[in-house]
């Protein structure tokens, strides 16, 4: 919890981080041993309040049953497909027909009906009563599965599709001669719900039990695209420290106490690998520094009471940016998970490095732009 604090305290989240926090902690903890983020769906609704964004249980899917179909259904088998359900009507484009009356013309159009039957009938063969198909389904396919007890959802968006399959524990399938070869999806329920002003289906008890759907709620868009992603940075950090439950003190305490640990060891070694080394602490010592300035406070005055701070040994000493004050960070409980801070130091060691590494850099002149002949002055 207070590493998920800690990760949404500078965004926009941070007057409800209590909230988020809690959400993404409940989140990531249901990922269990698998860890994997594409288990969490995150939906983005405007309207109402940041604090009316709420965990919900299962996946969410922003569609609707076809007409005269199911909007609930228990113990659902769920086939879910990419194949076009809209041929039971003649395409005009691409295609030329020449015909010598207009019976004709309804011979092809039953012809194409009896083809998208026999198509229904296959699907209906695999034993489902809940079809999702990331195409279009037609009126014609639409009223068959209404009349097989069937609920059909059309036009599923490709991102959607894929995780709702990976997690009702199926596959997406384009054929349907094979129905003994095709991995089902299940879930205990399929229901309409209403969230906001719209309605969604609702899919409970899935496969994987991990899943679940983060709803947000903001007042404009431009909130509810920023709180998505801080809550996605408070997943990914969270789900670096359930790989790796090691943690170390915030509020640049961790870099003082490593930039001391270097310069000790800089006072050690002859030569000019030296100069390297205090050039490293100075930059780590620079950390806390933009801490401080970003909180609007005297850096050179907190730096310097930091530094003394974990000199007398208060090892978990770091500034307090709510106080502007240096604190015990143990004590408040500012915490950042081990794996983050050590890839922000290999990150900014190599692109440092990369840098040092350039010997000279070649400008090309600017293309000289020719004068308008036809300009009017």
């Amino acid at each position: 919890m207070n590493i998920a604090r800690t990760t949404l305290s500078s965004k926009i989240l941070n007057q409800h981080k209590d909230l988020f926090a809690n959400m993404a902690v409940d989140a990531v903890m249901r990922l269990r041993e698998s860890g994997n983020l594409e288990h969490i769906q995150i939906i983005k609704k405007t309207g109402g309040q940041l604090s009316d964004s709420f965990l919900d249980e299962g996946f969410l899917l922003e569609k609707h049953p076809g007409v005269n179909q199911p909007k609930r259904m228990e113990n659902a088998k769920i086939l879910v497909a990419n194949t076009p359900m809209d041929t039971d009507k003649i395409k005009i484009f691409g295609s030329r027909i020449r015909v010598d009356s207009t019976a004709k013309v309804a011979e092809l159009e039953l012809a194409e009906k009896l083809k998208m039957k026999e198509k229904v009938d296959k699907i209906i063969k695999h034993g489902v009563n809940v079809f999702i198909n990331r195409q279009l389904i037609y009126n014609y396919p639409e009223q068959l599965f209404a009349d097989a007890g069937i609920m059909s959802i059309e036009h599923a968006d490709f991102d959607g599709i894929e995780r709702l399959a990976f997690v009702l524990g199926g596959e997406i399938v384009s054929t349907f001669d094979h129905p003994e070869l095709v991995k089902l999806g299940s879930c205990k329920l399929v229901e309409e719900v209403l969230i906001g002003d719209e309605k969604m289906l609702k899919f409970s008890g899935v496969a994987r039990g991990e899943a679940c759907s983060i709803v947000l709620r903001g007042a404009t868009q431009q909130i509810v695209d920023e709180a998505e992603r801080s809550i996605h940075d408070a997943l990914c950090v969270l789900q670096q420290t359930i790989r790796d439950s090691r943690v170390i003190y915030g509020g640049g305490s961790g870099e003082m106490l490593m930039a001391q640990a270097v310069s000790q060891l800089a006072a050690k070694t002859p030569g000019k690998e030296a100069i390297a080394m205090e050039g490293f602490a100075r930059a780590l010592r620079k950390l806390p520094t933009y801490v401080a300035d970003n909180g609007g406070y005297d850096s050179a005055e907190l730096i310097s009471q930091l530094r003394a701070a974990h000199a007398e040994g208060q090892i978990t000493s770091g500034l307090d940016m709510k106080a502007g004050v240096v604190a015990d960070m143990s004590k408040l409980g500012i915490l950042e998970p081990f794996r983050v801070k050590l890839q922000v130091l290999i990150s900014a060691s190599e692109a440092a490095e990369m840098i040092l590494r350039v010997d000279d850099i070649i400008k090309a002149a600017p293309r000289k732009r020719n004068p308008d002949q036809h300009r009017h002055h």
